[in-house]
Order: C-alpha cells, then structure tokens, then sequence
C-alpha cells in the first residue's frame, strides 16, 4: 500500500516537473514568435495531459495494479492542486468550464497513462 502511495506521489511530481519543462520551452516559443493568443488556452490543456499522461505512467510501471484508478487519481490530485494554487494566487475560487475541461480531460488521460503503464513492462 505504501508503495502504491510512494509511486503515485512519484508520478505526481513527474507531472509537475514535466509540465515545468514543457511550458519554459512554450514561454520561449512565444517570447520569440509571434503566436495568436487563441493558440495559448489550446496548447496549455495539451501540456497539461501530456504531462499527467507521462507521470500516471510512470507511476504506475512500478505498481503493477489498478491502473485506470491509480491513474485517475494522479491526474485528480494534480488538477486540484493546480486549480487550488492558480485559485491562491488568482484570489478567484471560481470553476469555469475550462477549469472542467482541464480536470475531465487530466484524468482522462491519467487514466489511459495508468493503463499503459501497467501493461508497458509486461
């Protein structure tokens, strides 16, 4: 159990540190073309399923079990963290339907990324 815990904490933080990653290379993108700012939103909820995706993966290639629930929950745990931090530092607890997108769509694919974890080292 405490491995399960361990290993979904793991993929949690690969989420953030892959989504740190991905959104300086996107800052450096913008800072030096000229990209529409309807292209930002779009490119920001991808970031941010590649990266619960990549993280629910990883985590679960070590627990071996329950990859559609252990993926869920690093995808759930990650948005509400990033809605709870965003919502801090915004002063602004409110849900919009991006906000629902994102969450729907995180663990969405935190649940394909458990799955494929799962099955990767078999």
């Amino acid at each position: 159990m405490t491995t399960s815990i361990s290993n979904i904490i793991k993929g949690i933080i690969i989420s953030f540190i892959t989504t740190i990653i991905f959104l300086l290379i996107f800052s450096v993108i913008l800072t030096y073309t000229n990209i529409s700012e309807n292209f930002i939103t779009p490119t920001i909820i991808v970031i941010t399923t590649i990266s619960i995706f990549i993280g629910s993966t990883i985590a679960n290639s070590k627990i071996q079990r329950n990859g559609l629930l252990n993926g869920a929950i690093v995808g759930g745990i990650y948005l509400i963290s990033i809605y709870l931090l965003s919502s801090i530092i915004n002063q602004k607890f409110a849900l919009s339907m991006q906000s629902i997108v994102m969450i729907i769509s995180g663990i969405v694919c935190g649940m394909f990324g458990g799955i494929l974890g799962v099955n990767k080292s078999r």
